[in-house]
């Protein structure tokens, strides 16, 4: 039972570390990475669809994206929403639209290493908020008399050690998405 709730919480906290990464994509660096679109919503048919279904996004060279739509009629919707997007970029439109990345400023990479903090302080959160819904879960097993104290106080100090460990590699991944930020 003990074992279940430590593989849970180890599970869980793996899915917080995969959000993390997914967040951190998100976060501009100096290099062109298609999944900088990823957050783009295309309205298609009447709802709004993510960019990747309505179009390849690939990579031209370091600073620049091409996307190449499906339909050669939703060029003028997908520039739109690239424009409107909170991302800050000004695509280029023909037949395919190509995303010139601008160079990242000093200010700028101090603004994205704000982002990438604050992706990592929510992840740690949410791992410390695994950890106390685990622990509220041992200590009412104890109270339903189905564990000992001994078991609980163990099963507490491995949790501790497991939410340790997931804080640690969240404080390494920020450290390299940090150190990828700030190279020029």
């Amino acid at each position: 039972m003990i074992n279940d709730l430590k593989k849970d919480s180890e599970d869980r906290m793996q899915k917080t570390l995969d959000s993390l990464e997914q967040g951190f994509a998100k976060v501009r660096t100096g290099r062109a990475h298609p999944s900088i679109l990823n957050g783009v919503m295309v309205p298609y048919y009447g709802s709004d669809v993510p960019l990747n279904q309505v179009a390849n996004v690939g990579v031209e060279d370091s600073r620049t994206l091409i996307v190449q739509p499906f339909e050669r009629t939703m060029v003028s919707a997908i520039d739109k929403a690239i424009r409107e997007s909170d991302l800050g970029l000004n695509p280029i439109s023909a037949d395919a639209i190509r995303v010139p990345l601008p160079a990242l400023t000093e200010e700028t990479r101090r603004d994205m290493q704000k982002v990438a903090r604050n992706e990592a302080e929510n992840a740690k959160i949410a791992i410390r908020n695994i950890r106390r819904d685990v622990l509220g879960d041992i200590k009412s097993l104890l109270k339903d008399k189905e564990i000992s104290e001994d078991d609980e106080r163990r099963a507490g100090d491995d949790i501790q050690k497991i939410t340790d460990k997931y804080v640690a590699e969240v404080d390494k991944r920020l450290a390299a998405k940090e150190a990828e930020l700030m190279k020029v």
